[in-house]
């Protein structure tokens, strides 16, 4: 089941007055170390420690080189992934140059096993007021879509069942598919 917060923020621009709203954001874990990802390939796979992780490590240095390099690289049982740019529109050829460019990014592309997975997981949700006690517990009813970055943003009836719950970028979809061009988008930005 995935852990969702919605903690009430004061989401108000203006000085002095507080507007407040219930924000989700999804409960994260901590990170796992790498080591202990191996170990447990390790255990699921009956090869040993030392050879997983030289394996890992090759992959690793693969993906990273072939990224770099414009390749949209597989990430075997995952989906695959590649790296990109965020940057502004110009007219004039005269002002193109790297200054435009404003983020490097790696968009991560699941595959259907993976968006299966996670279109199947349920959801819950815990309230915090903005004193932090907890205000309400809710399980998911939603039409579980899964956002699909290589297409418009959602798979499914088109809705990502009543809004996002990532704080991420809310711009951060992929536009330009794999073709590795930049895709101008509304708002004088390119994204690829």
């Amino acid at each position: 089941m995935i852990q969702i917060k919605a903690k009430q923020q004061n989401v108000s621009f203006e000085k002095n007055v507080e507007k407040l709203a219930f924000v989700l954001s999804a409960h994260l874990y901590n990170t796992l170390d790498a080591s202990k990802v191996i170990e447990e390939a390790a255990k699921r796979s009956g090869i040993s420690t030392g050879v997983i992780k030289a394996a890992w490590d090759a992959a690793g240095e693969v993906i990273r080189t072939w990224a770099t390099e414009g390749h949209n690289v597989p990430l075997p049982g995952l989906g695959s992934m590649r790296f990109s740019v965020r940057s502004k529109s110009v007219q004039n050829i005269e002002d193109v140059k790297t200054s435009l460019i404003s983020a490097r990014r790696v968009i991560f592309t699941p595959s259907k096993e993976v968006k299966d997975e996670l279109q199947a997981t349920k959801i819950a949700i815990t309230c915090y007021d903005k004193d932090g006690n907890i205000v309400k517990r809710v399980t998911s009813a939603d039409t579980n879509d899964v956002e699909d970055p290589e297409n418009d943003g959602t798979t499914g009836n088109g809705t990502t069942g009543g809004g996002t719950t990532d704080n991420t970028d809310s711009g951060d979809q992929n536009q330009g598919g794999n073709t590795g061009g930049i895709t101008p988008t509304p708002g004088g930005t390119d994204e690829n």
